[in-house]
């Protein structure tokens, strides 16, 4: 069965956040998996066991302390956020195999964009020569999935400036605009879950 694929348009994050954690929590077994495309109005969040000290100077954009692994990241408008809610019991996926999966999703995208990216395996996300254009957060609850992965489009990217990326001091992060290519989100969003359900699916 083919994941649902829901576009949220530009949401506030503290609402889809608990969307998230509702269907989570009252998944029927026999559901589909779905994926939420949505962009989120600034913001930064933190992870589970994400440490205050990484975010440096906030200013006037909310820190949301969330359930999802990791430490700080932001969001914001011109950012692909995918979120994946996976039945990771029917397809016998560990949460280490689900961070793959997302990450060769962003990686195979960007590809299609003549970008060539890789992955780390001491750091999830996908880099480009060092520089951080996607990240990945996950949590696993009643064998379901939630949150999933941010990929830099076409954004403001100062505001990272004012935090350690996903708690590494001066990491650097890029965009997809940074290599000449001119998308909607929307258009960036349809190869990264097409990749995603066909991995589902085969």
């Amino acid at each position: 069965m083919q994941p649902i694929l829901r576009f949220l348009g530009q949401q506030p994050y503290e609402e889809v956040f608990k969307a998230m954690q509702a269907f989570a929590l009252n998944r029927n077994p026999l559901a589909a998996d779905e994926l939420w495309i949505v962009e989120h109005s600034p913001v930064y969040t933190l992870g589970l066991n994400g440490k205050q000290e990484h975010v440096l100077d906030p200013g006037d954009i909310p820190v949301i302390r969330t359930d999802r692994g990791g430490q700080v990241t932001y969001h914001g408008p011109g950012q692909l956020i995918l979120y994946a809610l996976i039945d990771t019991k029917h397809h016998s996926m560990a949460a280490r195999q689900m961070v793959t999966l997302l990450e060769q999703a962003i990686i195979h995208t960007l590809s299609q964009y003549g970008i060539d990216a890789n992955a780390k395996p001491e750091a999830p996300g996908v880099y480009i020569d060092d520089k951080k254009i996607g990240s990945i957060g996950l949590r696993i609850k009643n064998n379901c999935s939630y949150h999933g992965l941010s990929l830099n489009n076409r954004m403001d990217l100062s505001p990272f400036t004012r935090i350690n990326p996903c708690g590494y001091a001066g990491l650097t992060v890029t965009q997809l605009a940074d290599f000449g290519v001119d998308i909607t989100t929307q258009e960036l969003a349809i190869p990264v879950a097409h990749f995603i359900s066909e991995a589902l699916t085969s």
